[in-house]
C-alpha cells in the first residue's frame, strides 16, 4: 500500500514547541484522512529545529464509494418540511427523490445518495493547506509582503518549503500538488543550514532520512538526545569528570540542533564559591549547557561545562567553547554579585525596625533583614488575602498551634532515634490486602529525622515559630529574584550561613514539599510543622474567598497542597484533628486581618449578627453561619458555614486518590470515611485493619452476616416498619436471640474501647466473636415474626449489630 511523506520546513522553531507541534500535525492529518474515508497502518512524527515531518505507512490509495439512503417526510408533508429534506439530502428538486411505502406510515420520500470514492492524492491536497492555516501554535507570525494582506498565512516562524510525496514502494511516488500563499509543494528539501545548504530531491521516507543524514541532519529527536547524552558522558569521563544529567535540559538542547556536536568549556575556579545550585541554574538558563562534577563527588561541581554546538567547526570547536566560556563568566559574575549582596546589610535598616520588632527579628542577621523588608514593603500575597507579611504572621501562629500535635505523634520515637544522624524507620506499616489475598503496606513506613540530638517539645515549638518567620524571607533576596525556582533552597543556605538551627534551615526549604506525588515529604518535625501550617493557611484562605478548584482548573495548586497535607500526615504518622487545625487556620485570618474578615452568627430569634471571634473553638460552634469580608472597600458576603466541612470533604477526595494509588481497595475506603472523619491517619489505619480482617474466614463470614442484617434493616426502614428503640430481652423466644444479644453487648463494649485507643485491629478482633451468633440467629430465627413487638425487637437487635460494626466501618458499603 502507498506511503505518505510530508515535511513542513521553516526557520527555527522554539524547542519547547517542537514535540507538541509534531504530535498535533500527526493527529490533525490522520484524523482528517480517516474522516475522509481513508485508512492507514501506522503514522509517526519527527521534528528538528527547522522541520516537522510526518511518515504515514499503508495509506489507502482511494476512499470507498458510499451509497446511503436518507429518509424524508411523508408525501403529504407541508412544503416547508419537503424543502428541509431537499437541503439535507442535497437534492435540487423533489423529482430526484424516491417514494417508499410503509403499511403503517404510508408513502414517504427517500433520497438515494451515491458518493464515488476519491483519490488519496486529492484528499491530501485538500486537507494539508487547511491544517497549515489552522495550526494551533501557541504563538505565530506573518512575514514578507503578503503579511500586509488580510488572511495571510501565519506560522510559528517563516515557512520556507513543503515536501509531500505519495506512492507505494514498488512504484515511483508522485508529488501531491497543492499551494498555499505562494509556497507550492514538491519533492525538494534542504539539509543543514551551513554544512549542506543545497537542494535535495526526495522520493520516499527511507531515502529522505538517509539523504538528510548525509546532509548533516539527524531527523529523530530521540536519537539526537542519545547522541548528546553519550558524547557528553564520554567527554566528561575523558576529563576525569562526571556529567550532571538533566533530562529537561537534554530535551531542550536536542531541539536546538540538527547536527549535535558536544564540546567542553570552562570558567575560573573562583566562581565555585557560588552555591552549586546557582551555578547550575545560571549555566542552564542562560547558555543551555550541562555542568560537571569531579568523579565520585556528589555535592560539588567542577569548573568545566558541556555545551552542544550545531556545527562541526574547522578548529574543533575551540572558538565556540571559548565564546560560550566568556558568556558563562559574565553570567557567573552576576550570580557572584547576587550571592555576596544577599549576605550583606540592606541600606534601609532603620525603616525595617517596626517589622523587626513585630516578628522578633535580629537586624544584625541578613536573612532577618530580608524578612523585615518583605513585611515592610507590603508585598501582596493575594489581593483578597493580604500581604506576605500578614501570611507569615498567620503561618507562625498556626505552626505554634500545630507543633505540640506533631511532637506528640512522633515523641514515642525519640528514644529510639536520638543520636542517629539520619531518619530511621519508626514502625512497620500494617498490611492491606487486595481481593486476591496479596498483602502489601497501604502507606510507606514513616521515618522522622531528628539529627544528632532530639529537641524537647518546647524547643520544637520555638524552632517551628522561628522557621515559620524565616520561611519566606529569601523571596526578597537577589538570587531568588533572578532564579525564582531556588526559593527555599537559598533560604536554607542563608539560614545556615547566619547560624540558624539545622531544623530551622531545613524548614526554609522543605516547607514547600512535597511538590508532587513523587516528591519526598519533609521528615524533620520542624519542617513537618511549618509545611502543614503553610499549606493549611493557603487552603483555608482560598476557600474563604471562594477561589476553589473547578474541573481541570486549579490556578493556585490547591489540590497539590491538599495532597501534600495528606502525605505529610500519613507518611510521618501524625495523628491530628483536621477540623480543629482548619478552625485554627481560619481563626488566623480573623486575628491578623480583622478589617477583612469577621464572623456571622445565627441569633436565637433566627436572625444573624456579625462580630469578632474569641478563639478558634468558636468557629466549630453550630451557630457559626459564615464570614463577612470587606475587600477593596466593598462589602462582600462569603458564606463559610460549610467552609470547614467542604475542606474536610476535599481532603477526603485527595486521600482516596492517594490510597488507591497505594493499592487500597476503594470499597474499604468508602466504608471507613464519613463526613465526621477528620483524622486522616486513623482513616488509613482503619482501612489497613479492615483489609487484613476481611482476608480471614471470620472476616468474610461476619461481613456476609452483617450485610444481611443491614439489608433487612434498610428494607424495613424503607417500608417504615417499626423498629424498637432498645432491645428488650423479655421478648426473646429463641436461644439464638439471647446468644446474639450477649455477644453484641460484649463485642460492642470491647470494640468501642479498642477504637478509643486507636486499636482498630483489636476492635475487629472483638467484633469477630459475632460471627457464630449472627450465623445461628439467621439460621434459627425469623426476623419478620407475626407478633409486631417481637419483630420490632428483632429488628432492634439487627440495628445493634449494625451499630457495633459501624464503630469501625460501614460494612454495607463493602463489596462481597
Amino acid at each position: 500500500m502507498p506511503d505518505l511523506l510530508l515535511e513542513l520546513r521553516s526557520e527555527e522553531i522554539p524547542a519547547r514547541m517542537q514535540r507538541k507541534a509534531a504530535g498535533d500535525l500527526r493527529k490533525m492529518l490522520t484524523d482528517g484522512l480517516v474522516e475522509a474515508g481513508l485508512t492507514y497502518e501506522a503514522a509517526r512524527e519527527y521534528w528538528t529545529p527547522r522541520r516537522l515531518t510526518l511518515d504515514i505507512r499503508g495509506l489507502a490509495a482511494r476512499s470507498k464509494d458510499i451509497s446511503e439512503e436518507i429518509k424524508g417526510p411523508s408525501t403529504s408533508a407541508p412544503e416547508q418540511a419537503v424543502q428541509g429534506f431537499l437541503r439535507k439530502a442535497g437534492l435540487s428538486s423533489i423529482a430526484e427523490a424516491h417514494v417508499h411505502s410503509d403499511p403503517k406510515k404510508g408513502d414517504f420520500y427517500v433520497a438515494h445518495i451515491s458518493k464515488p470514492g476519491r483519490a488519496a492524492e486529492q484528499i491530501i491536497a485538500d486537507l494539508v493547506p487547511g491544517i497549515i492555516r489552522n495550526f494551533p501554535w501557541p504563538k505565530s507570525m506573518r512575514w514578507g509582503p503578503a503579511s500586509a494582506k488580510p488572511g495571510s498565512l501565519r506560522w510559528v516562524r517563516p515557512l520556507q518549503s513543503i515536501l509531500c510525496t505519495f506512492g507505494p514502494e514498488t512504484e515511483e511516488p508522485v508529488v501531491v500538488d497543492f499551494e498555499i500563499d505562494g509556497i507550492r509543494s514538491g519533492n525538494i528539501t534542504y539539509g543543514h543550514r551551513f554544512h549542506a545548504p543545497d537542494a535535495i530531491t526526495v522520493r520516499r521516507f527511507d531515502d529522505y532520512v538517509s539523504k538528510l543524514e548525509a546532509a548533516k541532519v539527524v531527523l529523530d529527536a530521540d536519537r539526537r538526545k542519545e547522541i548528546i547524552l553519550a558524547d557528553a558522558r564520554n567527554l566528561a569521563f575523558a576529563n576525569g569528570l562526571d556529567l550532571v544529567e538533566d533530562e529537561g535540559l537534554l530535551e531542550e538542547v536536542s531541539g536546538l540542533v540538527e547536527w549535535p556536536v558536544v564540546l567542553m568549556g570552562e570558567f575560573e575556579e573562583a566562581f565555585l564559591a557560588i552555591p552549586a545550585e546557582v551555578i547550575r541554574l545560571t549555566i542552564r538558563a542562560n547558555q543551555k549547557c550541562f555542568v560537571t562534577r569531579p568523579q565520585g563527588v556528589d555535592d560539588a561541581l567542577s569548573n568545566r561545562f558541556i555545551l552542544t554546538a550545531n556545527i562541526e567547526a574547522k578548529d574543533g570547536g575551540k572558538e565556540i567553547a571559548h565564546g560560550n566560556g566568556k558568556v558563562v563568566r559574565a553570567r557567573l559574575s552576576d550570580a557572584l554579585y547576587f550571592w555576596t549582596t544577599d549576605q550583606g546589610d540592606l541600606p534601609d535598616l532603620r525603616e525595617l525596625e517596626a517589622s523587626a520588632e513585630k516578628f522578633g527579628l535580629d537586624l544584625k542577621k541578613p536573612l532577618d533583614q530580608r524578612m523585615a523588608r518583605l513585611d515592610h514593603l507590603g508585598v501582596t500575597f493575594h489581593a483578597k488575602l493580604g500581604t506576605q507579611g500578614e501570611r507569615v504572621e498567620r503561618i507562625k501562629r498556626l505552626a505554634e498551634e500545630l507543633a505540640p500535635t506533631v511532637v506528640q505523634s512522633i515523641s514515642p520515637l525519640e528514644g529510639e532515634m536520638a543520636g542517629r544522624p539520619e531518619g530511621v524507620a519508626a514502625r512497620e506499616a500494617p498490611a492491606s490486602s487486595d481481593r486476591d489475598g496479596a498483602s502489601h503496606p497501604v502507606v510507606p513506613t514513616p521515618s522522622v529525622a531528628f539529627g544528632d540530638i532530639s529537641p524537647s517539645r518546647g524547643e520544637i515549638t520555638a524552632l517551628a515559630a522561628r522557621a515559620a518567620v524565616l520561611a519566606k524571607a529569601d523571596l526578597t533576596t537577589e538570587v531568588v529574584g533572578e532564579f525564582p525556582e531556588l526559593q527555599g533552597a537559598m533560604g536554607r543556605k542563608y539560614a545556615l550561613l547566619q547560624g540558624e538551627h539545622a531544623s530551622v534551615a531545613a524548614a526554609a526549604e522543605e516547607h514547600y514539599k512535597p511538590q508532587g506525588p513523587s516528591d519526598r515529604v519533609p521528615s524533620d518535625p520542624v519542617s513537618i510543622t511549618v509545611a502543614l501550617a503553610d499549606k493549611l493557611d493557603t487552603l483555608v484562605g482560598f476557600w474563604a474567598i471562594d477561589e476553589k478548584p473547578t474541573g481541570s482548573k486549579d490556578p493556585y495548586a490547591l489540590r497539590r497542597a491538599a495532597l501534600g497535607v495528606v502525605r505529610i500526615l500519613i507518611e510521618n504518622a501524625v495523628s491530628s484533628s483536621l477540623r480543629h487545625q482548619l478552625a485554627n487556620a481560619l481563626f488566623g485570618f480573623m486575628f491578623n486581618q480583622g478589617a477583612r474578615f469577621s464572623a456571622v452568627w445565627r441569633a436565637e430569634d433566627g436572625g444573624e449578627f456579625t462580630t469578632g471571634v474569641g478563639s478558634s473553638r468558636d468557629l466549630l460552634d453550630k451557630r457559626f453561619v459564615g464570614l463577612s469580608s470587606e475587600v477593596a472597600g466593598s462589602s462582600q458576603d462569603r458564606p463559610a458555614a460549610q467552609l470547614i466541612p467542604d475542606l474536610i470533604a476535599f481532603f477526603h477526595d485527595r486521600l482516596k486518590v492517594y490510597l488507591r494509588d497505594q493499592g487500597a481497595r476503594h470499597d474499604l475506603i468508602d466504608a471507613v470515611i464519613t463526613p465526621q472523619s477528620d483524622d486522616l491517619l486513623q482513616i488509613v489505619r482503619r482501612v489497613e485493619a479492615l483489609g487484613s480482617f476481611l482476608d480471614t474466614e471470620d472476616g468474610k463470614n461476619l461481613l456476609a452476616g452483617t450485610k444481611r442484617a443491614a439489608n433487612i434493616l434498610a428494607a424495613e426502614e424503607k417500608k417504615k416498619t417499626v423498629v424498637a428503640e432498645t432491645v428488650e430481652p423479655a421478648l426473646f423466644r429463641e436461644d439464638a436471640e439471647k446468644s446474639l444479644f450477649a455477644a453484641v453487648n460484649q463485642a460492642e463494649k470491647q470494640a468501642g474501647e479498642a477504637v478509643q485507643n486507636d486499636d482498630f485491629s483489636g476492635a475487629l478482633l472483638a467484633l469477630s466473636v459475632l460471627r457464630e451468633p449472627v450465623d445461628s440467629f439467621f439460621e434459627h430465627v425469623l426476623v419478620n415474626d407475626e407478633d409486631q413487638a417481637v419483630r420490632a425487637n428483632r429488628l432492634a437487635l439487627l440495628a445493634r449489630i449494625r451499630a457495633a460494626t459501624g464503630q469501625v466501618a460501614d460494612f454495607s458499603r463493602i463489596a462481597g
